[in-house]
């Protein structure tokens, strides 16, 4: 059993198994077909198991890459069975994502030598954002640590309201004015409370909008400039959300976002209702942005610190 066995608890394996079950069964199911009547891994083989990846949203280029890896495997063992395709693409996969991800971690961790630790959030509407804000306050605070909110997507009263319930439901302080005002000035007020609080975390819910993007990446440079008058180095991570249920859109939101911004890590949410989990794998290589958090299921317990080891496990565990 390996060390990430160890101190991955039983409880979140089973959300993750269960959280990726689309996805897998879907992956399989193609798998199956792309192999069947096949004894041996050749260009048909290869040429059928490029269409299931790219079918299962994992993106051209990724694909491209595992493909290359798996030639290359052929190349140099001769003769591979069909029946060794799942644990192939299982270490070629793995190796991908060790190549370009951090995914060490399995718990809700920030770093002790930043007090407060700023995170900013940032995402369209409807992807999840700040149900992932909700979520991870109550992950840290179960962590022991201290936490504020910012409700600085002042642009919808409903984005307020939400970050309200949760951090209701979480038991934290929040951080909000009225809608309209000024996001770099709730940004400012809740950094202030927080530094007053000796809080050990803030996190900061920023405005979804896409539609203009330099008017989005003027608010946020501004939302940061604000920040660093109150924390001199904030914010210490920026937080992309995106839905893995909307597939290919997930990475158009990413391109649009990493322009718009300097992004620094990705949390997936509703990986639990797609067949599209393999996004996680062409978001997490195609972007050099570490995966931090995936969100598996409705629960307040089912956002997990993305784990590539487990991940990976889970997703060819038949």
């Amino acid at each position: 059993m390996s060390f990430f066995k160890k101190i991955f608890s039983k409880e979140k394996k089973e959300t993750l198994d269960k959280g990726l079950e689309k996805s897998k069964s879907s992956f399989f199911t193609k798998l199956s077909k792309a192999v069947a009547g096949k004894a041996k891994v050749d260009d048909d083989v290869l040429d059928n198991l490029e269409e299931v990846l790219v079918s299962s949203d994992v993106g051209v280029d990724t694909t491209l890459k595992i493909i290359d890896r798996i030639e290359e495997r052929v190349a140099r063992d001769k003769y591979l069975g069909t029946e060794e395709l799942n644990q192939i693409l299982r270490d070629e996969i793995a190796g991908l994502l060790s190549e370009t991800n951090v995914g060490e971690e399995t718990e809700f961790t920030v770093p002790a030598d930043k007090k407060p630790y700023v995170l900013m959030v940032v995402g369209v509407n409807g992807v999840g954002k700040t149900t992932t804000i909700g979520k991870l306050a109550s992950q840290f605070k179960k962590q022991g640590l201290k936490v504020v909110l910012g409700a600085a997507d002042t642009f919808r009263a409903a984005a307020i309201d939400q970050l309200q319930v949760w951090a209701d439901r979480t038991g934290v302080p929040i951080v909000r004015q009225e809608m309209g005002s000024d996001p770099a000035s709730v940004a400012f007020d809740t950094l202030t409370s927080a530094v007053t609080q000796e809080a050990d975390v803030v996190i900061i819910d920023t405005a979804g909008r896409l539609h203009n993007k330099v008017n989005l990446m003027n608010e946020l440079t501004k939302i940061k400039r604000v920040m660093q008058k109150v924390v001199a180095d904030a914010p210490h991570d920026v937080l992309l959300v995106l839905d893995g249920s909307t597939g290919q859109n997930a990475f158009e939101q990413a391109k649009q976002f990493t322009k718009a911004t300097e992004v620094t890590s990705l949390a997936v949410t509703k990986l639990d209702g797609t067949a599209k989990g393999g996004v996680v794998i062409g978001i997490s290589d195609q972007f050099q942005i570490p995966v931090k958090y995936i969100g598996v299921g409705e629960g307040i317990d089912d956002l997990q610190v993305f784990n590539k080891h487990e991940f990976v496990d889970s997703f060819f565990n038949q």
